[in-house]
């Protein structure tokens, strides 16, 4: 069917673009139309954003203006773009900076020209088509258009937001269309939740007035929508793989008719699979939503995702990112009369997370289901069925809602009166109750004021004396970490034998506890302990026993014995990310992406997340340490300061790691958490490029310093010497220029430039676009 658009007796059917011609976002020429005036091809801007730009084709007619193509999804671009169709025959889109965003990939095209049907084409001089839109689809298909084998779809990341998604649909290479789910951003695929399974007689996927059906081998046809009696003389009709996962069929009425509206004028009149929420199984991934939510396929054909009882959304408009439990983790420490003191369960029926277990029992009551989730501090979820009881932990996979029979869901939650346990760092505590308990103290307190003074006077020099003394053992338990003695430390790092590395004022050993599993660990001790490093080992303990993240490295307990200081910390088995970064072997793109996203998220954490926000100020890969799965952990806050809420700025000596350093701590100004933002972009630069920051042996001085290197790379449109050899990144190249973006970003000299952490985790994982970010005027005082 689409040959029969490319013919000569439709040569006058759209009117040629010449080369030479170009668009910009604003001006007079923003658009080309077909001559139709059903679509338009050009510059369309951001649902949330009119200010920043996709290069697409849309609706024009409708009011909605709905894209059926997009090209830049993943870096959209601003005011004083331009797309050209060059005098050489190649269509090409660059930002305000003259760089190169995208383009279609050939050259020697004679003119272009924007079809009634939809598709936009790149054409040569014998008439014959040399690229169009319809042959490389983002995530939807028009009438006449068709899907040979080997083409997909992608689903965009949200309805407002055109970044890479997290699904896909394949027409392979072996005859079967199937959606899957994918990673974000690491573009993993997970396992198929749909399937046409046509595997062997599959031909192509076909989008005609019949609906949309796949074309088998022996002319026989598979239909995956049905249009029924809509007519495509009545009504515009799209297909998109939508941002839930859903594939939809859609039709919209051309000339004001009503046929029962669901957004914007368009309505679904087919959909595949029936119900993702019920279809999503892969033994890995989150599924149709994000991890510890569950999903709801709801009355208007759309996915709803939701959260367990305590649990909340890690971003409530991004729901797809998954919950967060609003309260303290049940401690392993913890014996059974303080977990029954501290936890309960909420009662849910309904619902499942069935690739969560990873403990069964049977031929037990519900009494006993609840008492061996209780015991279990990794148990955070208990299902009971009819005497048999599965317990999982976090994080809750593929949740969804259904008919579950007789299954009871026993959510572990603390009890009511258990508030005040939250550590500051889970959950910002409600201000107003915080008011009455005050009031009702100060009440208190009054009626028995005489008493206490009189017992204070007595007592004074006695409880100052003996507070002092008991000072460590008062911290001790209100942290609930495990004391060590001297000892027991030197005996489980037998003599403090094996070093695993040093800085200015502590060395750290590797050691076993004396426990049945002879827990691994590592152990920090402070060599020179001076009366400002005792302050600063007491604002360690506080602040890391108070923060739990999983990109953070836990304290498990500490040594305070005498002129001794020791801290002891999970053991990190695959090192630094130092030695991970630089040893003789560059490691894989794909498995740099998430340790980057890791660093990020956790110093969000330590920055915004907390109730008393933490500054690290020495983020350098020495203190990013990974563990067995290679999740990253930032380690390491001897050097941080711990601010009331009501603090934005702290001024103090000279602290972090040269090469790393921001330029306001060799000035006269405050500092505050955008020192980390700038320590981060080193090194995330380092990360890009597998190399140091500083390389003495290089030629010039622009080549040996890696932020001035990768700016004239970026600034010279040649971001393919940055990741030179690597074959993984240089086919993901639209990341790699995100990823630089967002660094250059953060090495600004003017701290008010750079960007937050949360913003800077957004534009990491695509979530939000990446703007041109300005020429960093000097990164010479960072260096010196």
């Amino acid at each position: 069917m689409l040959l029969l658009f490319l013919g000569p007796s439709n040569a006058q059917r759209y009117r040629n673009i010449s080369l030479g011609s170009s668009l910009t976002p604003l001006g007079r020429n923003t658009s080309w139309l077909s001559p139709s005036g059903d679509f338009a091809f050009g510059f369309h801007p951001l649902p949330t954003n009119s200010s920043m730009f996709l290069l697409a084709i849309w609706f024009e007619k409708i009011s909605s203006k709905t894209m059926v193509w997009y090209a830049n999804g993943d870096n959209p671009v601003g005011a004083g773009s331009k797309v050209e169709l060059t005098t050489d025959g190649r269509l090409s889109l660059k930002d305000s900076t003259e760089s190169e965003v995208w383009n279609a990939g050939i050259t020697n095209a004679s003119y272009a020209a924007m079809l009634n049907t939809g598709n936009f084409m790149l054409v040569n001089s014998q008439g014959s088509p040399r690229w169009q839109s319809f042959q490389v689809p983002s995530d939807t298909i028009l009438p006449s258009q068709v899907l040979d084998l080997g083409s997909h779809l992608s689903a965009h990341l949200m309805d407002d937001d055109y970044s890479s998604g997290r699904f896909t649909l394949q027409v392979q290479t072996d005859g079967n269309l199937v959606l899957y789910t994918v990673a974000t951003p690491s573009g993993f695929q997970y396992d198929a939740y749909w399937a046409s399974n046509t595997v062997g007689n599959g031909s192509q996927l076909v989008f005609n007035v019949s609906g949309i059906y796949f074309a088998q081998r022996d002319n026989s046809k598979v239909a995956i929508t049905s249009s029924g009696v809509h007519s495509t003389q009545d009504f515009y009709q799209r297909a998109t793989l939508d941002a839930d996962g859903v594939f939809r069929h859609y039709i919209h009425p051309r000339n004001g008719l009503t046929v029962g509206v669901w957004s914007d004028g368009w309505t679904p009149v087919a959909f595949q699979p029936p119900d993702i929420c019920q279809v999503t199984n892969s033994g890995a991934g989150s599924g149709a939503c994000g991890f510890n939510s569950y999903c709801r396929f709801n009355e208007n054909q759309h996915v709803d995702c939701e959260c367990p009882p305590q649990y909340s959304f890690l971003d409530a408009d991004r729901k797809y990112r998954g919950c967060k439990p609003d309260f303290a983790a049940q401690s392993c420490e913890a014996d059974a009369s303080e977990t029954h003191e501290l936890y309960e369960f909420t009662v849910m029926t309904n619902v499942d997370w069935p690739s969560s277990d990873y403990e069964q029992y049977g031929s037990i009551d519900e009494e006993q289901c609840r008492e061996e989730c209780l015991a279990d501090c990794f148990c955070a979820v208990a299902i009971y069925d009819d005497g048999n009881c599965n317990k999982k932990r976090l994080p809750l996979s593929i949740g969804r809602t259904g008919s579950y029979g007789n299954k009871k869901v026993l959510i572990k939650v603390p009890k009511a009166n258990q508030s005040e346990s939250v550590p500051p760092c889970s959950i910002r505590q409600n201000k107003g109750k915080r008011t009455w308990i005050l009031l009702g103290s100060l009440l208190l307190g009054a009626s028995v004021f005489v008493l206490l003074t009189a017992i204070l006077v007595v007592s004074y020099c006695t409880c100052s004396r003996r507070s002092r003394e008991l000072q460590p053992a008062s911290i001790l338990s209100a942290l609930s970490l495990q004391p060590f003695t001297y000892n027991e430390l030197k005996e489980a790092s037998d003599g403090f034998r094996e070093e695993l590395g040093r800085g200015g004022s502590s060395v750290v050993y590797k050691g076993f506890l004396q426990d049945e599993a002879r827990t691994c660990v590592a152990i920090k001790k402070l060599d020179k302990v001076f009366p400002e490093t005792q302050k600063e080992f007491m604002n360690e303990v506080e602040t890391i026993a108070k923060t739990y993240h999983k990109n953070l490295v836990r304290l498990l307990g500490f040594c305070y014995e005498g002129a001794e200081r020791l801290l002891v910390y999970e053991y990190m088995s695959k090192g630094s990310l130092m030695g991970f970064l630089f040893a003789n072997e560059r490691p894989e793109w794909n498995q740099r992406i998430p340790i980057a996203l890791g660093i990020a998220r956790g110093l969000q954490y330590l920055h915004e997340e907390c109730f008393s926000q933490v500054i690290h100020c020495d983020i350098k890969p020495q203190n990013i340490l990974l563990d067995d799965n290679f999740t990253t952990r930032i380690s390491d806050f001897g050097l941080a300061k711990l601010l009331r809420t009501d603090q934005t700025r702290t001024k103090t000596d000279i602290r972090g790691t040269k090469g790393y350093v921001a330029p306001e701590w060799f000035r006269n100004t405050g500092i505050t958490s955008k020192v980390d933002v700038y320590s981060f972009g080193v090194v995330l630069l380092e990360i890009i490029c597998c190399r140091r920051n500083v390389r003495p042996e290089a030629q010039n001085e622009e080549e040996s310093i890696l932020a001035y290197w990768v700016n004239d790379c970026f600034r010279d449109g040649r971001l393919d010497l940055v990741v030179e050899g690597d074959d993984q990144a240089i086919s993901d190249m639209r990341r790699v220029e995100r990823f630089v973006k967002v660094a250059l970003w953060c090495i600004q000299e003017d701290p008010s430039l750079r960007p937050t952490m949360q913003k800077v985790t957004q534009m990491l994982d695509g979530s939000t676009a990446v703007p041109g970010p300005p020429d960093p005027s000097s990164y010479i005082s960072s260096i010196q």
